[in-house]
Order: C-alpha cells, then sequence, then structure tokens
C-alpha cells in the first residue's frame, strides 16, 4: 500500500517561498512519475507538477517560471520549490503519481500540507 506523508507549508507573505517535501513509502519510488496536486479553498484538485523518472519535468502554465518539482529516489521523496508566490496559490498541496489526463493513480492520498500565501 503506497502512503505519503507532506510536510513543509506554511503562511507567507505575497512574494515569499517555501519548499514542500513529500516522502513515499510502499512503492518502486524510482520507477513511477511523480507530481504535485493542490486544491484551493472550494475548488477541485489539480495537478501542479510533475517530474518523471528520466527527471523531465511538466507544469501548469499558472505556476511556470515560479515553481520547481525534483525527486531523490535515494530518500523516495519528491520536493516542491515555490518562489514569487501569490495569494492564488493558497491551497492544500499534494503528491501521488498522476496519470497522463492529469488525475492521480491512487485513489488515497496524504494527508496534504496547508499553503497559505497572505497579499
Amino acid at each position: 500500500q503506497v502512503q505519503f506523508v507532506e510536510s513543509g507549508g506554511g503562511l507567507v507573505q505575497a512574494g515569499g517561498s517555501l519548499r514542500l517535501s513529500c516522502a513515499v513509502s510502499g512503492s518502486i519510488f524510482r520507477l513511477y512519475t511523480m507530481g504535485w496536486f493542490r486544491q484551493p479553498p472550494g475548488k477541485q484538485r489539480e495537478l501542479v507538477a510533475s517530474i518523471t523518472p528520466s527527471v523531465r519535468t511538466n507544469y501548469a502554465d499558472s505556476v511556470k517560471g515560479r515553481f520547481t518539482i525534483s525527486r531523490d529516489n535515494a530518500k523516495n521523496t519528491v520536493y516542491l520549490q515555490m518562489n514569487s508566490l501569490k495569494p492564488e496559490d493558497t491551497a492544500v498541496y499534494y503528491c501521488n503519481r498522476p496519470t497522463g489526463g492529469g488525475q492521480s493513480v491512487y485513489d488515497s492520498w496524504g494527508q496534504g500540507t496547508q499553503v497559505t500565501v497572505s497579499s
């Protein structure tokens, strides 16, 4: 059974930075594309960044140029460096394996980590 443990969120002013971490257990981490999703208040969860086993990355237009996804296969951990944060980045952030259509492979999710950006 795959488990995700997200951390690193917090309250930050607009223009600030945060680095999120997600520890993954129960899978052959290094073989899979991993992604960061977020769910803003009252909205659906969306995929914001993904990284393949060959370290090819992809980003949603809303975060391109500000967020950077990375992975450490030795630690089974995926990271999200978030710079130039905006109030509209406020959301609960989760990691999971993304499908080609931007959904999640696994139905189970971690507890997420709250990111709040004040204006």
